[in-house]
């Protein structure tokens, strides 16, 4: 059963069309990033779905519509920047959203523990720094104990220990069994964290599948060689080369995963050509990104 089914999803502010006509489907157990460049309607997208913001047409529906109006109280989330009284400590901010939430627990050990505050839960959350402020916000969606968390720009601001904080604790959310839905633009932080990935534009789906499926198998090639002209005839003649570009005396090219990068070396020398430069590596989300929004 999806946890999330979005259709046509379209959403218009005068003649700018924010969304148009996207359709995702989050499955439960899932860490969908949706990802795309600033402006490109992630946020719009999860303040549709959370019933923040009205759609202009389309649809979407939560848990198969078993929890009809109700299924907000499944639901975790942060979007923008967190809010808390500036006076108070993590315990007294967390009883307030525990209130508003209407949920009985009010032990906030695990919660405290998950996001890395023990320790400062009784510190005045003015005294935060900006990754410590944020793991309180991922604290705050998790009471409850929701099946659904969604974060917009997790990591947004922080430094790379913050970033890196932020990072472990929504991937030990997702150990937990949770879905997890993700709006970033920070391709790197997608790749490390999310299992699934939604790439938007202007609006529009792009793609979408397992981050494996969208990080292509081919591996990606950089050679160099006195001869350019010569290396490059040759790697035109190799079947398993696709593509071939020439940038700053460097020639790069893509091949399938089955090519042997020694056996190419080796193949080269034996045909009169000597390499001075050769490394080979897997693609990264970051090319893809660029590839499939280009």
């Amino acid at each position: 059963m999806p946890v999330l089914q979005i259709d046509n999803l379209s959403k218009n502010y005068g003649r700018l069309k924010a969304l148009n006509k996207l359709s995702l489907t989050v499955e439960k157990g899932q860490i969908m990033g949706i990802l795309g460049p600033n402006g490109s309607g992630k946020t719009t997208t999860l303040g549709i779905i959370l019933g923040i913001l009205k759609a202009s047409g389309g649809d979407y529906s939560w848990f198969d519509g078993t929890m009809g109006h109700n299924y907000r109280l499944n639901i975790g989330s942060i979007l923008e920047t967190p809010n808390f009284y500036p006076y108070l400590d993590a315990d007294d901010n967390l009883e307030i959203v525990r209130q508003i939430k209407k949920v009985d627990d009010r032990n906030f050990d695990d919660l405290l523990d998950l996001v890395k505050l023990s320790g400062r839960r009784k510190s005045k959350f003015k005294t935060y720094s900006l990754g410590m402020k944020q793991r309180l916000a991922i604290a705050a969606t998790m009471i409850g104990d929701p099946d659904v968390v969604i974060f917009d720009e997790p990591t947004n601001g922080l430094d790379p220990q913050g970033i890196s904080e932020v990072r472990n604790t929504l991937t030990e959310i997702a150990s937990r069994g949770k879905t997890v839905i993700m709006a970033s633009h920070i391709l790197a932080e997608v790749e490390k964290i999310c299992s699934h990935v939604a790439i938007i534009k202007n609006g529009k789906l792009l793609a979408t599948g397992p981050v494996g499926s969208i990080l292509s198998s081919d591996i990606f090639l950089e050679l160099k060689s006195d001869d350019t002209d010569k290396l490059m005839g040759f790697l035109r003649s190799n079947q398993s080369i696709k593509k071939i570009e020439l940038k700053d005396g460097v020639i790069e090219c893509t091949a399938s995963e089955n090519l042997n990068p020694a056996e190419l070396n080796a193949s080269a020398f034996s045909h009169g050509i000597q390499l001075s430069h050769l490394v080979s590596r897997k693609r990264k989300l970051e090319e893809e990104f660029l590839e499939i929004t280009r």
